[in-house]
């Protein structure tokens, strides 16, 4: 059985200081317009068609000898001259910004310290062996959103020796026995499928003062404005 915990009152740093501990997993959102895409491309996900509040994800480390909570993750890192695509770790402290980031969560799947160490352990098997960043498995993932029934199937682009981040976190749990998302192939794993996942978790959710609707109403105009100039 699943609980969900609404947080109230803290910021990204203190949501992080009392929830984050090794093996969770950490889910971001936020307003820069490649999360909004991502957010907006999930929303196939839902009769509704609502967006996901989420756009990229995470395992979490723990806090290790400098003090300082590390993460796992496949991302984009992009500093001056230095670049990084793939799975890399990284300081908690790059989601310390409360306006960058937006929605946060952490999701603790009960691990076993065996479990753990399989989590970890796998998770940092692919940083060693430079494990790159699929933007081609994303396409694959959001063209397999759009077509009910192609999720289970393997992503159209797959590729070999990469993963984006939730593959890479779905991927990791799996070499612990745990399967975050039934019925969805493991590289068309979305952010939102793992939020929902169907085993049992305790999931905690930081809530910020909504915005006024005359502020969210021009938020999705300048959304559908860039939307339209990038199609």
């Amino acid at each position: 059985m699943s609980e969900t915990i609404i947080v109230e009152g803290l910021t990204n740093q203190e949501f992080f200081e009392r929830y984050a501990t090794p093996g969770r997993v950490g889910l971001i959102g936020g307003p820069e317009l490649i999360n909004r895409l991502i957010m907006r491309a999930q929303r196939h996900l839902n009769q509704e068609h609502e967006w996901s509040r989420w756009s990229h994800a995470f395992l979490l480390q723990g806090r290790r000898h400098d003090g300082h909570h590390w993460v796992v993750e496949s991302d984009l890192d992009i500093k001056r001259k230095h670049i990084r695509l793939g799975v890399q770790e990284n300081r908690a402290t790059k989601y310390f910004d409360d306006t960058k980031n937006t929605s946060v969560a952490i999701l603790d799947f009960g691990l076993t310290p065996k479990q753990e160490q399989l989590v970890l352990a796998g998770a940092l098997e692919l940083v060693a062996e430079g494990i790159r960043y699929s933007l081609r498995e994303i396409a694959g993932t959001m063209w397999a959103m759009r077509h009910a029934g192609w999720c289970p199937k393997e992503n159209r682009l797959a590729q070999e020796q990469a993963f984006y981040c939730s593959s890479f976190v779905r991927h990791v749990f799996g070499r612990a026995g745990l399967d975050l998302s039934t019925g969805v192939a493991e590289k068309n794993t979305a952010p939102e499928h793992i939020v929902r996942s169907a085993l049992p978790h305790t999931k905690w959710i930081l809530t910020r003062e909504a915005a006024p609707a005359s502020r969210v109403r021009g938020i999705v105009k300048r959304v559908r404005a860039k939307l339209r100039k990038s199609s």
